[in-house]
């Protein structure tokens, strides 16, 4: 399994890069989605999340006058995106990591941080509701349209990651198929007794010389003693 031909379902290593064939792998066409979704929330926020009244110059965010709610939402919009782009390269050369366990490695990574940033995304897209719905008619002059962008593609976020966890366990999951049909087990098989060696008959077995019979060790008579 350390050649890692085929495992976890990418093509055997060293095998021709053909980007037309890459771009359409639901996997990839998942994460570039994923992508453009947190591009949207986190510029969103930094362009007109933040806005002022008239009568003060401080700035303050459009969602409730909670600032934690744009930090939350500019930062997993940030990751998110940094995270998208890391494992893009990794889909990219993941056909040209021959070693099986660094493909695990890989795949587990995946799947885990999709799991986690679908539940920060599910938070998140609750999160900024809530917020929106307590903010107040009067203190959102401009970057209305822009909260409820990152509404909208917080909400879509959840679904997008949702398809990589699925992806990513897909993967997984053919790489231990994989390994388990190419496993053999070393179970000792019966040890078989040893046959006789060809040609050997026990009828033809003969006395060795110098053998002393019955009949002569019988006739022997030791010599007087005086």
């Amino acid at each position: 399994m350390e050649g890692g031909g085929g495992a976890y379902g990418a093509a055997k290593a060293g095998g021709a890069f053909d980007p037309a064939r890459f771009v359409q792998q639901p996997q990839v066409l998942a994460r570039i989605a994923s992508a453009v979704f947190a591009l949207i929330v986190f510029a969103c926020l930094v362009g007109e999340g933040y806005t002022n009244k008239s009568s003060s110059p401080d700035l303050f965010c459009i969602f409730n006058h909670n600032e934690d709610a744009c930090r939350y939402g500019i930062g997993i919009g940030v990751l998110a995106f940094l995270a998208c782009i890391f494992f893009f390269m990794v889909d990219v050369y993941f056909p040209q990591i021959s070693n099986a366990t660094d493909r695990k490695y890989l795949v587990l990574a995946d799947l885990g941080f999709s799991g986690l940033w679908t539940f920060l995304w599910f938070v998140g897209f609750c999160f900024l509701t809530n917020q929106w719905a307590w903010t107040q008619a009067t203190d959102v002059q401009i970057g209305a349209d822009s909260a409820r962008a990152v509404i909208t593609f917080s909400f879509f976020s959840i679904f997008s990651w949702g398809l990589l966890i699925a992806f990513a366990y897909k993967r997984y999951k053919m790489g231990v198929e994989d390994f388990a049909h190419s496993y053999v087990d070393p179970t000792p098989e019966v040890s078989t007794p040893y046959s006789s060696y060809p040609n050997i008959s026990h009828d033809s077995y003969q006395q060795p010389p110098f053998t002393q019979t019955a009949e002569a060790s019988e006739g022997y008579q030791p010599p007087p003693v005086y």
